[in-house]
């Protein structure tokens, strides 16, 4: 059920099926605490983004209820739910990489006017977190995956719903596989190195609330990439 709302990941959709599984059959009661993101995401070998858009789809469903400091929980009247919720129809975004990098040229570019304002001390060290698992990265899919989770805490940094549900079709789409084949092809050592520089240069503009700054380098760093990926000058 939650797994056909576009949760792409393997870990995801065990983590999706395992979830509704277990809230339909009654063992995870109505008022059980869920483990904390991390947990779900060792155990079940899913990204941290991944395990977020499972619990906002059950939060959407009405499943759980989620509270900054207290965690995650079945939902109170989770069992008089259940029977009314129907399968919504797997759908595909029909959208081309060239197609996404417009857009987040558009978008998150426009997101440093949200954070400077917004973002606390968590927001950044999650962005921190986010840039040391990327550098310490092996492989190519491992890098993109924490690449993709700096620029979700981006998003998250915002506080604003509407730029979160832009930044997850985003990730969606980055989990396609067109988007890693051009990825893998155009990521070379020094690429890397720069794109790693330039996410370090970011959060730094954005931690000293130099909402100018942060905007530049975020359309240098997209454009960039751009470049890259599709081989223009």
């Amino acid at each position: 059920m939650v797994a056909q709302k576009s949760v792409r990941a393997d870990g995801a959709r065990s983590l999706a099926k395992y979830l509704v599984e277990e809230i339909e059959s009654g063992r995870l009661a109505a008022g059980h605490k869920l483990p904390a993101e991390r947990e779900l995401s060792e155990s079940f070998q899913a990204s941290r983004g991944s395990v977020r858009r499972v619990l906002s789809n059950l939060k959407e469903m009405g499943l759980i209820t989620q509270s900054v400091g207290s965690g995650t929980f079945v939902a109170d009247n989770v069992q008089s739910l259940i029977p009314a919720i129907e399968t919504p129809a797997p759908s595909k975004l029909q959208t081309s990489p060239a197609e996404l990098m417009e857009a987040r040229l558009l978008i998150e570019t426009q997101m440093p006017s949200l954070i400077v304002r917004y973002a606390t001390a968590a927001d950044f060290d999650r962005m921190d977190e986010c840039i040391v698992r990327s550098e310490a990265a092996t492989t190519i899919e491992e890098f993109e995956q924490w690449d993709g989770a700096l620029h979700q805490a981006f998003a998250e940094a915002t506080h604003n719903s509407f730029f979160l549900k832009i930044l997850e079709l985003t990730t969606q789409i980055r989990e396609e596989g067109e988007w890693g084949r051009l990825k893998k092809n155009s990521l070379t050592a020094e690429r890397r190195s720069q794109y790693e520089a330039q996410h370090r240069t970011i959060v730094d503009a954005l931690r000293d609330r130099d909402e100018r700054l942060a905007r530049e380098l975020i359309e240098v760093h997209l454009l960039q990439v751009q470049r890259n990926l599709f081989g223009r000058n």
